[in-house]
């Protein structure tokens, strides 16, 4: 897959953890959960997409 030529450190994979479990904690205690989950969604797919990935065939229809 190209740009993914290394894999990542234990450091890398431990930061995106905490982030995820930082975003798990912002949609849990969310005064208005659509649009924290609306907010999350755009962050993702603008990382997802800066990498190269198109997301456009991840999203459930």
């Amino acid at each position: 897959m190209k740009g993914f030529e290394e894999m990542p450190s234990n450091n890398e994979l431990i930061t995106n953890e905490i982030n995820n479990y930082a975003n798990l904690q912002r949609l849990k205690n969310a005064e208005d959960i659509q649009a924290e989950l609306e907010y999350q969604i755009q962050l993702s797919k603008a990382k997802l997409e800066s990498y190269g990935i198109p997301t456009t065939s991840l999203d459930i229809k």
